[in-house]
């Protein structure tokens, strides 16, 4: 195997690129992000990485804006990401520029993907150590999400996590997603990240955004209400499913 995964343009002999599955295993290390679409909402949420004491908390940013009406938020290696939002930042400002229209989510997805791809196959390189949620409103007003990954796929979802314990994550939306709207499908962002985060909603980061407005990251106080308001319903149906006790 060693032979094999020197080289980003050398298949092994059973199929393997190795070096994008080691991408893909730092994503698997990277916190997770989650992204869940409502009927006129989009929400993404983010297991916040601890911050020195001494350290700006607002320069750790994991959810970014690539335009007015889209987002992103990655799991895996930040300075990849910084590089790579950058990159899809100046195309989103290229295409207005060129064709006076906005970009699509797809459009922007399949030009990241298409980075990504491209840095699977040149020699000299190495690939992107992020996996991404894409998200925003199409034309036609329908909420969308996209996940890229280091091998340049591309695929649609209504809700998905990426990063560590992201499986965990998948399986709780798996059970629990049905199409809701407004502070119900936020609900469903931060119960899905709780299932995986520890210390609660102090390391979570939620951005929230909703048909003909800009993204919103909520506050700390606002996430803190979610979680109080879940752990009490949490509490209220263990004590329902226990029934009353006998004297």
């Amino acid at each position: 195997m060693a032979r094999y995964d020197r080289a980003i343009t050398v298949f092994s002999p059973d199929g393997h690129l190795f070096q994008v599955e080691y991408a893909l295993e730092a994503v698997r290390k990277g916190t997770t992000a989650v992204g869940v679409t409502g009927t006129d909402i989009i929400v993404l949420g983010v297991e916040k990485k601890s911050t020195a004491k001494l350290q700006d908390a607002r320069t750790v940013r994991k959810i970014h804006k690539l335009d007015d009406h889209i987002c992103l938020a990655f799991a895996g290696l930040t300075a990849d990401a910084r590089v790579l939002v950058n990159r899809a930042r100046v195309e989103c400002q290229s295409y207005k520029l060129t064709l006076g229209d906005k970009v699509s989510v797809e459009y922007i997805t399949r030009y990241i993907a298409g980075v990504q791809q491209k840095y699977t196959q040149s020699g000299g390189v190495r690939p992107f150590g992020i996996t991404t949620l894409i998200v925003g409103f199409d034309p036609a007003g329908k909420p969308s999400l996209f996940q890229t990954d280091p091998s340049g796929t591309y695929s649609a979802w209504k809700a998905n996590a990426t990063g560590r314990n992201s499986k965990t994550v998948r399986e709780f939306l798996e059970k629990n997603y049905e199409e809701t709207s407004g502070d119900d499908t936020v609900k469903l962002a931060v119960r899905a990240l709780l299932e995986v985060v520890e210390s609660g909603s102090k390391n979570i980061e939620i951005a929230v955004m909703r048909k003909g407005e800009a993204l919103r990251i909520l506050e700390d106080s606002e996430v803190d209400v979610i979680t109080a308001v879940i752990e009490a319903e949490k509490t209220a149906a263990d004590a329902a499913k226990k029934g009353p006790t006998s004297a």
